[in-house]
């Protein structure tokens, strides 16, 4: 059976968490918002640059509406 995420996301993942160790990873478009503080935030950056390349990522989840 195959995986969710295709092992070059996985990269790119493990590419944000090494810029985050560095203190490089910024957050917010252009990179304004500010350095990256935590795990949750590196690895959602890392997937969403994942999707934009096209690679085999989920969909975000997104709210549902009542």
């Amino acid at each position: 059976m195959a995986g969710k995420y295709s092992k070059s996301a996985g990269k790119d993942v493990e590419r944000a968490m090494d810029r985050k160790k560095k203190g490089t990873l910024k957050s917010g478009e252009g990179g304004k918002g500010g350095s990256v503080k935590t795990r949750k935030q590196a690895i959602a950056i890392g997937l969403s640059e994942a999707r934009k390349k096209g690679k085999k990522v989920p969909k975000k989840k997104t709210a549902k509406s009542s």
